[in-house]
């Protein structure tokens, strides 16, 4: 798909929402939110049904699996594991059409076995063959009740009966049932208590692809899902370190051309975009009008027991899993909230904010850097989370400003919205990511660094 600078419509305001119901209990939480529009009725149709059963392909997530790739091997081998990407979502949307798994899962499996295959090849002639990858080509059928607080039986008549990829009613909760949740390790002796702030827009021009430059470089719709960018214009799947480094940016000040991007959050209300017929899109099950953030915030924050190390150019940083749903949490780092109760964060549930109240998504990227490398095979060993009780960075690991990103969206309170993700992953909460790649002049970023070590706060 193209770039479009199509200024994109917010929902009508006058929605009244309702809610309905808030159970809790039996480990989980059901919302149900009932929708009116005091002119037209209901546009907003309500989520999945938290009584009905959604089923997924879930798969082994090889890409977590390979810690070293050489580098000569690595634009081949991502190049492989997009393909992966790719039959699971051709295979998802078979399964969507047929609801067959028997010749569902067979087929899959052997198409896995011959990519794994490649994987292994390319991997050999580095002389880094791989073990064990041909038992991670098997996929199974998994099924949505673990997140419904109720039980239900498990069969093939009830996987039949799911049509829809999500989300579902369980995934919403009243942030006002949340109780206060955040405990950040206090400021020691040594402290960076400084920030920096770059201003660098909202996306108002509606710059975004389906591409993913970090995992999939090379790769056109690597993500299968629909991201927002702001900061480099020069942003797609085919863009090297200098390709960035002479790209346009957004950002007000010009010497961070540093890339910021994130999955866009749409309003399940009936309304094609216009991407309804294009990868990233309706083609990959992203369906809803985008929403354009009512505000973007990029802080770069200091070390609670370090000052910090100015962060290498071209440094690559994922927060966050897009697979977390069939991959679990461990890698997870959704963080989501209300105006006016950010001391409330959910991590697996959509927030129904009450009236005056807005939508909040808010990213803590990792910032401890092991000192040598700008990325790595899986894109995660490379940096690591500070320790969340003292704030110290893993041994061989040093502190760097930690991006902090807050994005604002302006919708209806209650069900009714949801962010774009791989198709089996169901639009979960849960899968929230954020992505960075660091393209400051090298001087500013010195300089942010000394900002926030000496305890300013700068823009």
């Amino acid at each position: 798909m193209g770039r479009t600078s199509r200024k994109r419509s917010r929902l009508a305001r006058r929605v009244v929402a309702a809610s309905a119901a808030v159970i809790m209990g039996g480990g989980g939480l059901v919302a149900v939110n009932v929708y009116a529009n005091a002119e037209e009725g209901s546009d907003q149709p309500p989520p999945q049904s938290a009584g009905q059963q959604l089923s997924t392909i879930s798969c082994p997530d090889v890409g977590n699996q390979l810690p070293e790739v050489p580098d000569a091997a690595r634009g081949e081998v991502d190049r492989q594991l997009a393909d992966l990407d790719s039959q699971i979502t051709d295979a998802y949307g078979r399964f969507e059409q047929t609801r067959d798994k028997e010749s569902l899962l067979g087929p899959l499996e052997e198409q896995r076995r011959e990519t794994l295959g490649d994987i292994s090849d390319t991997l050999d002639r580095s002389g880094a063959r791989p073990e064990g990858l041909d038992g991670m080509a098997p996929c199974t059928l998994r099924a949505d009740d673990q997140e419904q607080g109720q039980e239900q039986e498990q069969g093939e008549e009830q996987e039949q009966s799911a049509s829809a990829n999500g989300p579902e009613a369980g995934d919403f909760v009243e942030i006002r049932s949340v109780r206060p949740n955040i405990d950040r390790p206090r400021n020691g002796r040594n402290a960076s208590r400084g920030t920096f702030t770059t201003q660098c827009g909202r996306n108002a021009n509606g710059k975004f692809n389906p591409d993913n430059v970090i995992v999939a470089p090379g790769v056109s719709n690597g993500a299968h899902h629909m991201h927002d960018y702001v900061g480099n214009q020069a942003t797609d799947a085919f863009s090297d370190d200098n390709d960035l480094a002479n790209g346009r940016t957004s950002c007000r000040n010009q010497g961070d051309k540093s890339t910021y991007y994130w999955p866009v959050l749409r309003l399940q209300n009936g309304r094609d975009e216009d991407d309804a017929q294009a990868d990233g899109g309706g083609k990959d099950q992203n369906v809803g009008e985008i929403q354009t953030p009512a505000s973007v915030s990029l802080k770069f924050a200091g070390n609670p027991v370090s000052k910090v190390v100015a962060m290498p150019r071209f440094l690559r940083i994922i927060t966050g899993d897009a697979k977390a749903f069939t991959n679990g949490d461990a890698n997870a780092n959704a963080s989501w909230s209300c105006t006016g109760f950010e001391n409330r964060q959910l991590k697996d549930k959509y927030p129904i904010c009450p009236e005056g109240s807005k939508v909040v998504r808010t990213f803590n990227f990792q910032s401890c850097w092991d000192g040598q490398n700008t990325d790595s095979a899986n894109h995660r060993t490379h940096v690591a989370f500070a320790d969340p009780r003292t704030g110290a960075c893993p041994r061989g690991f040093r502190a760097v400003p930690q991006l902090v990103q807050r994005i604002v969206y302006d919708v209806p309170p209650g069900p009714g919205f949801a962010v774009d993700s791989f198709p089996e992953q169901l639009h979960k909460p849960v899968t929230d990511h954020g992505d960075f790649i660091n393209v400051f002049d090298e001087r500013l970023m010195r300089r942010v660094a000394k900002c926030i070590n000496s305890g300013q706060r700068c823009t």
